[in-house]
């Protein structure tokens, strides 16, 4: 794990944008050479993602995690936990997952911008920066 605090936090609609090269791909690539990180859960349901293309989650792993721009995997605490739990009623209607709610929380706690592709969170008010890829 590098000893760089992260700038941003990646969802998985991000990672998987700059994985199949999509529109906004290139703001991923910022993010992660500005030192990024994403949550487990994130990180799960984009290896998911992968696994579900028919693609190999662990060469991806491996290609993400490189010694040049590796991304940082954030463990969830307890607090994160609780915090996921609070966000639901909150985010409900904008149809977040566990796992968008995991990314908020990670990014409430280190008090940094969400990189997404959810458009749906721009609606957001919740005190944390989203920074949309597209």
């Amino acid at each position: 794990m590098p000893d760089a605090e992260p700038a941003s936090i990646l969802d998985a609609s991000a990672l998987i944008a700059f994985l199949h090269n999509e529109p906004g791909a290139e703001a991923v690539v910022d993010a992660i050479t500005a030192t990024a990180a994403v949550s487990v859960v994130n990180w799960a349901e984009t290896l998911s993602k992968v696994a579900a293309d028919g693609d190999d989650p662990q060469h991806v792993a491996d290609s993400l995690q490189t010694s040049d721009s590796p991304l940082i995997l954030e463990p969830l605490t307890d607090a994160d936990c609780v915090e996921i739990a609070r966000l639901r009623p909150l985010t409900k209607a904008h149809g977040l997952s566990l796992a968008d709610r995991a990314c908020l929380a990670l990014a409430r706690r280190l008090e940094i911008p969400v990189v997404t592709a959810d458009r749906d969170w721009a609606d957001l008010n919740l005190g944390t920066t989203v920074q949309l890829i597209r």
